[in-house]
């Protein structure tokens, strides 16, 4: 995996071969960011990253000047891997170890983006609850965005506050505001 753009662009990240991850496809990613560079101004933006495995969405909004980012993770060497690599890179990111489910239930953080990225096994019904507690506790800030990561069998246009849906390849993003 490469970072697309910013201070970081065509930076390659390197992760361990021992992840439990699906890491975003450059292309996928390169089309989502696209998209929310003509939504946002980085240089504003505090970002929450769920399931943030190889930390490859955490690094690029880093690198496009992110002012926060918390990327969550229940595995310790996916945690351990993204503190190393934004250290190196110098990026304001933190780490939280925890159930994605039980951080957003206990978090009182709010983000201008919340990104998730579930495993692609995941169905429907736990994907909607990722979107239900992060309005019902009121996660983002006024004007943000909750974007989720998925297959393509799945279908989120029925959950409340889903905005539109893009899909390149086998990446599905479905957002939410």
């Amino acid at each position: 995996m490469r970072i697309v753009s910013g201070i970081h662009k065509g930076k390659k990240i390197i992760a361990p071969k021992k992840l439990p991850v699906r890491p975003t496809t450059d292309f996928a990613k390169e089309a989502l960011f696209n998209i929310l560079n003509n939504q946002y101004h980085f240089s504003a933006l505090k970002v929450i990253d769920l399931f943030s495995g190889t930390g490859n969405i955490t690094y690029e909004f880093g690198s496009r000047g992110a002012v926060e980012i918390i990327a969550v993770d229940a595995h310790f060497e996916c945690v351990k891997f993204i503190n190393k690599k934004s250290e190196e890179l110098d990026l304001p990111v933190r780490t939280v170890k925890s159930d994605v489910f039980k951080f957003l239930k206990a978090t009182t953080e709010t983000a201008n983006i919340i990104f998730a990225d579930p495993p692609y096994d995941f169905e429907a019904d736990v994907l909607q609850q990722i979107a239900e507690t992060t309005f019902s506790r009121g996660l983002l800030e006024e004007g943000g965005s909750l974007i989720i990561e998925h297959s393509k069998r799945i279908d989120l246009s029925h959950i409340e506050h889903f905005q539109n849906v893009r899909k390149y390849g086998n990446s599905v993003f479905s957002f939410f505001s």
